[in-house]
């Protein structure tokens, strides 16, 4: 029997059981007909329809092993998963396979050699606007363009999927691994992605989970512009150049999240508000380095908060970098409480003239290079935490000072003004410094989560 014929009377016959009870008999006739493409779609794409498909039954189908070259369509609602040794190869052009039927679960599959034309999107997997409700469950993919774009397609699982890029190319030729332009309610959820532009890259999408993945070794880990409502959990990144970079979106939960080895920012919020970060773990930010050549303001920050407010930032852990956290033009009104600062060569760096105070309902942050004491040993110390003096200011606005860093006469002139408080610029004060870190938490392993 034709694949397509068969698939259309199995959708019919379950159709028919609830059209009994809930359809009116004008309604009763109607035909069910292939999924329709939208105008501008690719009419050239062969149906998935024609390859020796077996059937597993239901609506389940098998693809046997071996290499298909071509551009195909995924245009009927089965569930097509791949033998072992079964490659679709894109030959080098276009999309390797576009989902446009909804429903429609794609599992087990390699894909490879799709296209590299980034302006014409071209990605290992496609999921076309008509494609709700898609699963891409367990697929290996490898190629030089986007591994997975989703368009606009509500309900979307992409989930244990892995994806490579083309570690030849320039990082800003290749695509991002994950994909996803104005999606609602997808799930993203255990992926490995590597050697790609952008590991995970959410632009202008509401109402998503992106939970378990792990991403090493590009650009940008995940990647947030102008998106509302989501949730990062428990993802993983290694060595990219901004572990999260989270841009114009509002209402984040960002929680138990891992960064390590990444460089010039573990965390950074560019203009993000009401959102919640928490329990966080950053380790080892490294200092950008292009030709060679430190980049300026790319030091290793665990945390940088650029006009980013009203947001709260609690039970994070940041340690062994350059700079622990880093506030500048208008990052105000946040609640940064219950943290950890351990062993970072420069606790803060907070460039404004407004009084911040970093605690909330008595409980400060722990900062390793406090100094202060804790007479009735109730976990708080008795002395406020003053990260940056008037010496910090200086060597902020005339960098070429730090050659004086630890000279004798940089020493005087804090000594001076500790002992001589006449001017005192706004700043930084926690009045409930912590005694101990939060959590104890540590570095694992690369590939093991917790």
């Amino acid at each position: 029997m034709n694949i397509r014929l068969a698939i259309s009377a199995f959708v019919l016959a379950c159709s028919m059981q609830v059209f009994a009870n809930q359809t009116p008999d004008s309604l009763s006739n109607l035909n069910l007909h292939a999924i329709q493409a939208p105008p501008d779609a690719d009419a050239t794409l062969l149906s998935v329809t024609t390859l020796p498909l077996e059937h597993q039954g239901g609506d389940h189908w098998r693809l046997p092993a071996g290499l298909y070259a071509g551009n195909f369509v995924l245009d009927v609602p089965i569930h097509l998963e791949c033998e072992p040794g079964a490659v679709l190869s894109g030959t080098g052009q276009k999309n390797t396979l576009n989902i446009r039927a909804a429903d429609a679960t794609l599992e087990n599959c390699r894909l490879e050699d799709w296209g590299k034309n980034l302006t014409d999107m071209n990605a290992g997997i496609f999921v076309e606007r008509t494609a709700e409700r898609a699963n891409i469950i367990g697929n290996s993919l490898q190629g030089p363009g986007f591994g997975v774009w989703v368009d606009a397609t509500p309900h979307v699982s992409v989930i244990g999927n892995k994806v490579q890029g083309d570690n030849s190319m320039r990082t800003q030729d290749r695509g991002n691994g994950l994909h996803f332009f104005a999606v609602r309610f997808a799930n993203i959820k255990d992926n490995e992605v590597w050697h790609v532009r952008d590991g995970i890259y959410i632009d202008a999408s509401n109402d998503n989970v992106i939970d378990g993945n792990r991403l090493r070794d590009m650009r940008y880990g995940i990647h947030y512009m102008f998106s509302n409502r989501n949730k990062v959990i428990n993802n993983e990144t290694r060595r990219t150049r901004t572990g999260y970079a989270l841009m114009q979106s509002r209402q984040l939960t960002v929680l138990d999240n891992y960064s390590d080895h990444d460089e010039n920012y573990g965390i950074l919020m560019n203009y993000v508000t009401y959102s919640t970060l928490q329990n966080n773990f950053v380790t080892a930010v490294q200092a950008g380095v292009g030709d060679g050549i430190h980049i300026s303001g790319g030091e290793g920050k665990g945390l940088f908060i650029y006009n980013s407010l009203f947001n709260t930032i609690s039970g994070n852990h940041f340690e062994n970098s350059a700079l622990g956290i880093h506030l500048t033009a208008g990052a105000e009104d946040n609640k940064i409480y219950d943290n950890s600062f351990v062993n970072n060569q420069q606790q803060v760096k907070y460039v404004a003239l407004r009084e911040q105070e970093w605690s909330h309902e008595g409980r400060g942050n722990f900062w390793s290079d406090y100094l202060g004491w804790d007479r009735n040993n109730d976990g708080i110390g008795d002395v406020p935490y003053e990260p940056n003096d008037n010496v910090d200011r200086l060597l902020w606005t005339y960098p070429q000072v730090r050659l004086l860093m630890h000279s004798p006469g940089i020493e005087v002139l804090r000594l001076v003004q500790r002992a001589f408080p006449v001017v005192k610029y706004p700043g930084v004060q926690d009045s409930y410094p912590l005694m101990r870190p939060v959590r104890t938490m540590h570095a694992r392993p690369e590939g093991k989560q917790e």
